[in-house]
């Protein structure tokens, strides 16, 4: 019953994304309609950029860009947890950016409010962390489904992108979600189609051309994702905001006013290219490459290259918004490009591919090589297409794509940071497991402490009232010095002559290792398979002692967690 509510719920959060950025986008195409060169393509999308930066900043006061970054990894602290102000945060900023120009996409901002709609839901029920985490799968899969109208897509994308790892019976949820957002989005939104086709039969020779298209394909996800990141990383060393949205957002106008087709989304400008209809280059500069043949693919290898230069401008300028549909963008021209190319090519010859199905196919390559994620690639196109006819393409082309991807990239746009951050929740239960758990939650201070200054005779005194095997040394300030093993001072203990000479700083042991209060379990598991200690003192960043944490204690929270995963 949740999950059909959440589904609702998301389903109607899609429709209202939808509607508001069209909404703004009237409001601009208005603004922008007279003139051959209006400059207002220059400034429209940086205004939209700093409404949005200004909402965050001051209204939001918190982080809401790549939305399916933080889904995962909100999911990956264990206790997914999303603040109750995603529900409509991001589509109050998204809509802006986007509506306004920004080059980015709707989908992460709408995954992040579904996913943000089932957490809230899960902990106003008063749901466990495992189901709480099911629903915010069933918010993100219904969100998915609400924004594309493809049901099988939303609950591919919860298990593949999203990584969770749930059993068969589980699965019921998310497939009730997605299909409570779909009936939603058809009944509300049945007028926006996006990628409406027209597709060729399929036909057998053209397989080694789809294979082509997967490791072009490929390529192109590997230069979409190392570029993005790169100039990311680039544009962070800003550190006024207000700097960095004025440069983000001069160079995003330019390259709108060259590239009109990178204004917003850029869906409306794969309509010919799906339809196989005249193309456009709307105000362009460069629209005297329509005079040429090779002027169309040339200018549209332009597009792009500069799409993933627009879109990052977009995110780290103060926009919110998406991959997800730049990802599509993105293969669309591929597709096209690679289709035009070798039809030009072979003019007069007998080849002639369908472009329509390249663009498409297209879609589907750069998403499972950019994202990982072949399965939801193939079956999203295949929905969104309105059939299965171009089922076998679509597996060959994205397989490929995602093989090449692979060899110099393991993760995705959206798991790398976590990755590299040792956040990162995966499909693999043992690993998953260690993620979840967190040390600060395993630490233990039952243990006595003692000053080093302290003599044998007080060291004698807490002993005798304490049943602890080890006990911490400290400094006045409560700093970690060193460790007294009882079994190690046992035989200084019946010398009653010594009790007043020997001191503790002569018999204490030093540490094999040290473990964080907030280091993850995956590097504190590899000190004690190095030391092979029992027990290790926890401190925390100042050295100060917090307590220990032992095998034992891990082994059972271990168990924990698996036999939690495991239930159904």
């Amino acid at each position: 019953m949740l999950s059909v509510l959440v589904g609702l719920c998301s389903g109607t959060a899609a429709v209202v994304l939808l509607k508001l950025i069209k909404l703004f986008q009237n409001l601009t195409e208005r603004l922008t309609s007279c003139g051959p060169f209006n400059f207002l393509y220059v400034l429209l999308p940086a205004v939209g950029m700093l409404l949005s930066l200004l909402i965050v900043k001051y209204l939001i006061k918190d982080n809401i860009g790549h939305g399916v970054t933080r889904v995962l990894k909100a999911v990956s602290t264990g206790e997914s947890r999303i603040k109750m102000h995603n529900c409509w945060s991001s589509l109050i900023t998204s809509s802006l950016t986007i509506g306004f120009g920004g080059s980015v996409g709707a989908e992460a901002p709408i995954v992040y409010t579904g996913a943000a709609i089932g957490s809230n839901m899960g902990r106003i029920f008063g749901l466990n962390m495992r189901s709480v985490r099911i629903l915010v799968g069933c918010g993100a899969a219904g969100a998915v489904a609400g924004i594309f109208k493809a049901p099988l897509a939303g609950v591919l994308f919860t298990l593949e992108i999203l990584m969770f790892n749930i059993s068969v019976t589980s699965m019921m949820p998310l497939l009730l979600s997605t299909v409570s957002a779909s009936v939603v989005s058809y009944l509300f939104a049945a007028d926006v189609h996006p990628f409406l086709c027209s597709i060729s039969p399929f036909k057998l020779g053209n397989i080694p051309f789809y294979i082509i298209l997967g490791v072009f394909c490929g390529f192109v996800s590997r230069y979409f994702q190392s570029t993005t990141l790169w100039l990311e990383d680039r544009l962070s060393k800003f550190k006024n905001p207000y700097l960095k949205w004025l440069s983000c957002g001069l160079g995003l106008g330019v390259i709108v006013l060259i590239f009109p087709p990178l204004f917003g989304e850029g869906y409306s400008s794969l309509s010919p290219l799906l339809m196989g209809g005249e193309i456009e280059l709307g105000k362009s500069p460069l629209s005297f490459l329509l005079n040429s043949p090779w002027g169309i693919p040339l200018f549209f290898a332009l597009v792009l290259c500069m799409k993933v230069i627009a879109m990052t401008f977009t995110n780290s300028g103060g926009g919110v918004g998406g991959t997800f549909g730049p990802t599509l963008f993105v293969g669309a021209i591929s597709g096209f490009l690679l289709s035009r190319i070798f039809n030009l090519s072979f003019a007069g010859s007998a080849l002639s591919l369908p472009e329509q199905n390249f663009v498409l196919v297209g879609m589907a390559g750069t998403m499972a090589g950019v994202m990982k994620a072949p399965m939801t690639a193939i079956f999203l196109i295949a929905e969104i297409s309105g059939g299965y006819e171009l089922f076998l393409p679509l597996i060959i082309t994205s397989s490929v794509s995602f093989l090449i991807t692979r060899i110099w990239e393991r993760y995705s746009i959206y798991t790398k940071r976590l990755a590299q951050a040792g956040e990162l929740l995966t499909h693999d239960s043992d690993q998953a497991i260690m993620i979840l758990m967190r040390t600060a939650d395993l630490v233990r201070d039952k243990y006595p402490r003692v000053s080093k200054d302290a003599s044998l005779r007080e060291l004698v005194d807490i002993i005798s009232d304490s049943t602890a095997a080890v006990i911490a040394v400290v400094d006045a300030n409560g700093r970690f010095e060193g460790v007294i093993d009882i079994g190690n001072v046992r035989k200084y203990m019946f010398r009653s002559e010594e009790y007043d000479t020997l001191k503790v700083s002569d018999l204490m042991e030093a540490a094999p290792a040290f473990v964080y209060v907030d280091e993850k379990m995956e590097s504190v598991m590899r000190k004690f398979d190095r030391t092979e200690a029992w027990r290790l003192p926890v401190i925390d960043d100042d050295s100060v002692y917090r307590g220990f944490v032992s095998r034992s204690r891990i082994l059972s929270a271990y168990r924990d967690k698996l036999k939690e995963m495991s239930e159904d």
